[in-house]
């Protein structure tokens, strides 16, 4: 690793000037529209400010392609989530339907849900949401999935420790 150039700060700052309309451009080929490119690139450099050694950077595209599809990645995992819950909302009566504070009270939970699961294993997901959101047993989740109770119960621990940490480590505490 190359001695640093500058302090982090400036660092980020040149990375930005440098970078930043390429990024840009980058992230548009992927999302197809200009505002959602623009914010994802915002997104992509806070993540920036958070990052080490960024003032010893040898490939700062590599490094800021990384990151920025870590972004993506989020964001297309968020949109289909949103999506997956407005077509549940769509099946059901219109006598249901949420007004807009409870919308965004159940688009705020799904997304907070979705961060503190982010990283989990796909099974170990899985079994905390049956569990959760669909009042089904151990027995009955490890039925459902075609595995044992002890592995429902051994990936039942393993989410609520996550979940735990997640929460530890959320920047809002």
């Amino acid at each position: 690793m190359p001695p640093p150039i500058a302090s982090p700060e400036r660092a980020a700052h040149v990375l930005y000037q440098d970078h930043h309309r390429w990024l840009q451009h980058w992230l548009y080929r992927k999302v197809g529209c200009p505002h959602q490119a623009a914010d994802l690139t915002q997104d992509t450099f806070v993540r920036v400010l958070g990052a080490r050694d960024i003032d010893r950077l040898d490939e700062p595209r590599a490094f800021l392609m990384t990151l920025a599809q870590r972004v993506l990645f989020n964001f297309w995992r968020r949109r289909n989530l949103e999506n997956a819950w407005l077509e549940a909302l769509a099946r059901q009566p219109e006598s249901y339907a949420p007004s807009a504070e409870d919308y965004a009270l159940v688009r705020e939970a799904i997304e907070t849900l979705d961060r503190l699961l982010n990283g989990l294993p796909l099974r170990a997901r899985k079994v905390f949401l049956m569990n959760r959101l669909e009042d089904m047993t151990h027995a009955e989740i490890a039925k459902a999935l075609g595995v044992s109770v002890a592995t429902v119960e051994r990936d039942m621990k393993q989410a609520i420790t996550h979940c735990y940490l997640a929460r530890l480590d959320a920047p809002d505490r």
